[in-house]
C-alpha cells in the first residue's frame, strides 16, 4: 500500500477525489443517482479525501456529497471552499469576513456535517486584504467549524501573508505535465513552510489521456472551450505532439498515460496530493491505482524534459480567468496571452 500524506494533522491516500465536475464545468451535470454512487464507489475503493466547492454547480456539488455520504463522514476527510459562491445563478466573488463566516454557515448546511476539515479560500479577493479574510477563517476554527485552513491559485507572496496570520494546512494550484507553474515559486514555499500542495487538474483536464480530449466535441457549458486556451483548435493541435512522448513512458511503466501523470505529480514532492475529478467509474479506479505507481528518478527526469513548461502552446487561462488568481506565470504565458 502507497503511504498516506499529510494535510495539517491529517494522513490521507495521495489520491484524492475532485467534486467539480459531477455538477459543473465540463458539460452538463452528471445524473444525480450516478453522481452519488460514483461518490459511494469512490469511498469503497479507498478514497479517503475528498474536495469540492461553494461554486460547483451552484451548491449543488456539496449537497451531493452530503446526501450520498453523511452516514460515512467519519471515513473521508473532506475540503470545500468559500469566497466564489452564487447569488442569484450568478458568480460572486466575495472574501470579506463576514461573507466568509456565512458560506461556511450555508456548506456545513449542504454538506450535513457539523465540520469541514479543510476549508480554502477559492481565491484571492483584491478588495479585502488577505490577512482579514485569513482571520475571519482563523475564528471558524476556533469556532470548531474547520479544522483547517487553505488557499487556492494563489501566489508564494499571498501564502507568506496568509501563514503568518493563522497556519495555512495546503495551497491548492493546478499543477501536472501540462500546467508547471507552482515550480516558480509556490512548490519551494510549501515545502519551506510545511503546507501540503494538492494539485487540481492533475491530469490536464483531460489533455494527458489517451486518447485525450477532444475540443470539437465539447458541449457548449464546458468551459475548456472558452477560458482555457491551450484547448483553442490551433493551440491544442500544437500542443498534441507533446503525448508522443507520455505515452512511449506509459507503455515502458505498464500504466495509462492518465495513470502516469499522476503518479509524475506525486513523485515530485511528498506533499503533493493530486485530486483528479472524473465522472466516469473506470477512471475513478484508475485514478486511484496510480497511487501504486512508484516512478524511477530516471523516468521523472525524462519526463521533465519532454513536458518542459516552455514546450506548452498558449497561456493556461484567458485574461479573465488570470485576472482572478495571484498563481505565478512563466514569460512566455504573457507573450502568448
Amino acid at each position: 500500500m502507497t503511504s498516506k500524506r499529510r494535510i495539517g494533522d491529517r494522513e490521507v491516500y495521495p489520491v484524492g477525489l475532485g467534486c467539480m465536475n459531477i455538477t459543473h464545468a465540463y458539460g452538463p451535470p452528471m445524473d444525480e443517482t450516478e453522481a452519488k454512487a460514483l461518490l459511494v464507489r469512490a469511498l469503497d475503493i479507498g478514497y479517503d479525501f475528498l474536495d469540492t466547492a461553494t461554486l460547483y454547480g451552484f451548491g449543488r456539488s456539496e449537497e451531493l456529497i452530503g446526501e450520498a455520504l453523511k452516514d460515512r463522514r467519519d471515513s473521508y476527510f473532506l475540503a470545500s471552499k468559500c469566497v466564489l459562491g452564487f447569488k442569484d445563478g450568478q458568480r460572486t466573488l466575495d472574501a470579506r469576513p463576514e461573507t466568509i463566516k456565512a458560506a461556511c454557515d450555508a456548506s456545513l448546511k449542504r454538506l450535513q456535517t457539523d465540520v469541514i476539515d479543510l476549508y480554502y479560500m477559492h481565491r484571492p479577493d483584491p478588495n479585502v486584504p488577505i490577512e482579514d479574510s485569513v482571520g475571519a477563517l482563523s475564528e471558524l476554527v476556533a469556532a470548531g467549524k474547520i479544522r483547517m485552513i487553505g488557499l487556492s491559485e494563489m501566489g508564494a507572496a499571498d501564502l507568506r501573508r496568509a501563514h503568518a496570520v493563522h497556519p495555512i494546512a495546503a495551497m491548492q494550484s493546478e499543477y501536472s505535465l501540462w500546467v508547471r507553474n507552482p515550480e516558480i515559486a509556490i512548490k519551494a514555499a510549501c515545502e519551506e513552510l510545511g503546507v501540503a500542495l494538492v494539485a487540481f487538474s492533475p491530469v490536464g483536464r483531460g489533455f494527458l489521456a489517451d486518447p485525450p480530449v477532444d475540443p470539437a466535441k465539447f458541449h457548449e457549458s464546458d468551459l475548456r472551450g472558452s477560458i482555457f486556451p491551450r484547448f483553442d483548435p490551433e493551440n491544442y493541435a500544437a500542443n498534441l505532439p507533446l503525448l508522443d512522448e507520455a505515452r512511449a513512458c506509459a507503455a515502458e511503466v505498464g500504466c495509462t498515460v492518465a495513470q502516469l501523470a499522476l503518479a509524475w505529480t506525486m513523485a515530485k514532492g511528498d506533499n503533493i496530493l493530486p485530486i483528479p475529478g472524473t465522472t466516469s467509474l473506470q477512471h475513478l479506479e484508475e485514478n486511484w491505482g496510480a497511487g501504486q505507481i512508484e516512478l524511477s528518478d530516471d523516468m521523472v527526469a525524462r519526463l521533465d524534459a519532454s513536458f518542459l513548461p516552455e514546450k506548452a502552446v498558449g497561456p493556461r487561462y484567458s485574461p479573465m480567468g488570470q485576472s482572478v488568481v495571484t498563481t505565478e506565470m512563466y514569460p512566455f504565458e504573457r507573450d502568448q496571452a
